[in-house]
């Protein structure tokens, strides 16, 4: 069992670690003459309202990025100290799954805003 465990515990953190790393790489840096001539990363011209969704979509999915990361770390933990209490076990899997799905959802959201703002 405790094995099972070890392996949970170093599958979360090594997913965790990677998506830390993965989602702030999905940010395109710009300089700051890009962003006062309004230029964006792929070259064109941009609006203010564009650039300011973008800037603070990219900074809300950083956020929320770090947070889930602690936040799996947190539900690790608390499965490695549960003593095989259900409930601690319940509750430590459902705040490492919820973080996962926070993370997706962050994912999904920042490509939607994204695709829109290149449509219009």
């Amino acid at each position: 069992m405790n094995r099972i465990v070890k392996n949970i515990v170093t599958a979360a953190v090594s997913l965790s670690m990677v998506l830390a790393i993965g989602i702030p790489s999905l940010v395109g840096a710009q300089s700051k003459e890009d962003i006062k001539q309004g230029v964006d990363i792929t070259g064109t011209e941009s609006t203010s309202v564009d650039s300011a969704v973008k800037a603070t979509i990219d900074i809300l999915s950083v956020v929320v990025g770090v947070i889930a990361v602690i936040m799996i770390i947190i539900g690790g933990l608390k499965y490695v100290t549960s003593n095989g209490d259900s409930n601690s076990i319940s509750s430590a899997k459902n705040t490492i799954i919820y973080a996962l799905i926070g993370i997706v959802v962050v994912a999904i959201a920042q490509s939607v805003v994204r695709f829109v703002l290149g449509k219009l």
